[in-house]
């Protein structure tokens, strides 16, 4: 039997085997250098082999592995102070192992909070069109997207898709039914799709005049990928959530994910209402730690930002020089990317034959979620490896939708 016969075929991976990682590279076994402009989507945000995480590893290595959520967890405490601190609004966190456990804690949190204060047929919760919120069976249904759907048996009711940016159809559907609004504050799968801050201000008024709780989903869009901490905080005090899902880039790597809450709606997930084996465990929360006070320094902040000002400034530019094969810049910050005229996953396959590590998204973009470490020196390269890219692209007459 084939190497790989033996796992489930829910991955189609590249010929291409990684064995180790410096930096903003990736090194197959041959020696074979890429450029990794993906950071294994939106997770790797200090790069491959960071001295201070591995660091961290080997100490935290030495002393305790694994405890369970049965006693004490001192670097969970600290992280979680941490958390609040960066986060005025928030009270509590509940630490999971992924992005979709976190949405899962976030969506138990609502439906109990209205629960325990008298509302218990207040359950619903209002969705987007292009939405991922995760692959566990609630987060499919709350996602909605019928391909993730189809053949799991009957939907789970509770959840209402509606149209990405159709503002009236929320009007006319939020209701005293409504449990809470989930959204992305930049769409990832969905397309790279970043909601208006000003858009996020009127959810927060919305919500508010409902008595609908707010939930944003900043698996992707956090830890620093768009130069703040946390994406919603572009927007001011006005647009805070009730309750927020963390993960991929807050571990660096490392499995982590974290449920913020209020404290008033944290309060409501007593012993015995939710838990986790692994969630939280020393080595991901030591790590955890690391990675916060490196990322949440302004000064790294700001040379995201100014690294993602010029990473888009060129891709405008290779726009003007290609207007047969792109379509539109998309995104915020280092999650950002190319809405194509050609197919964004051969495109994708044909940057990796050059050595470039890209995604690829729904609404045919092109991905791009690089290490937050990346400089205007790797810009220029990958730069230079699409520029051949779209050369191809542009002479291949097969090569379009």
């Amino acid at each position: 039997m084939a190497q790989g016969d033996r796992l489930y075929d829910c991955y189609n991976p590249p010929a291409q085997e990684f064995v180790r990682g410096e930096g903003v590279y990736l090194y197959t076994e041959n020696d074979d250098k890429y450029l990794d402009f993906i950071a294994g989507i939106a997770v790797s945000s200090l790069g491959h082999n960071h001295p201070a995480l591995v660091e961290t590893v080997r100490i935290q290595a030495d002393k305790l592995w694994h405890l369970s959520n049965m006693f004490r967890i001192q670097s969970q405490y600290e992280l979680a102070e941490k958390y609040c601190d960066c986060l005025l609004w928030a009270g509590k966190v509940f630490f999971t192992n992924s992005g979709a456990e976190a949405i899962e804690c976030a969506i138990k949190t609502a439906r109990r909070y209205h629960h325990d204060n008298g509302d218990p047929g207040k359950y619903e919760i209002i969705t987007f069109t292009g939405a991922f919120h995760g692959r566990t069976f609630a987060t499919i249904n709350a996602g909605g997207n019928p391909k993730y759907l189809k053949g799991f048996g009957p939907v789970i009711p509770g959840f209402t898709h509606l149209e990405f940016g159709d503002h009236d159809a929320l009007q006319e559907t939020i209701s005293d039914k409504t449990a809470a609004v989930l959204v992305e504050p930049v769409q990832g799968e969905g397309g790279l799709r970043p909601i208006p801050e000003v858009c996020l201000k009127g959810l927060r008024k919305l919500c508010d005049r409902h008595g609908a709780l707010l939930i944003y989903d900043e698996v992707q869009c956090g830890a620093g990928r768009t130069g703040k901490f946390f994406a919603h905080q572009w927007a001011d005090r006005d647009a805070e959530p009730d309750i927020m899902a963390a993960a991929k880039g807050i571990g660096g790597g490392f499995p982590l994910g974290a449920c913020i809450a209020r404290e008033e709606i944290a309060k409501v997930m007593v012993a015995g209402t939710h838990g986790s084996t692994y969630g939280g465990n020393p080595l991901a929360t030591a790590v955890g730690c690391t990675i916060f006070d490196i990322i949440s320094q302004p000064e790294f902040l700001d040379s995201v930002t100014k690294t993602s000002n010029f990473l888009k400034q060129q891709f405008e530019g290779l726009k003007d020089q290609f207007p047969d094969v792109i379509a539109e810049i998309r995104g915020k910050g280092l999650l950002i990317g190319m809405k194509l005229k050609k197919p964004a996953v051969d495109v994708r396959a044909l940057a990796l034959e050059k050595r470039l590590v890209a995604g690829s998204a729904g609404d045919n973009v092109l991905r791009m979620a690089p290490p937050l470490i990346i400089d205007e020196t790797h810009v220029r390269e990958a730069v230079g490896i699409l520029t051949e890219c779209f050369e191809s692209a542009q002479e291949m007459e097969d090569f379009s939708l």
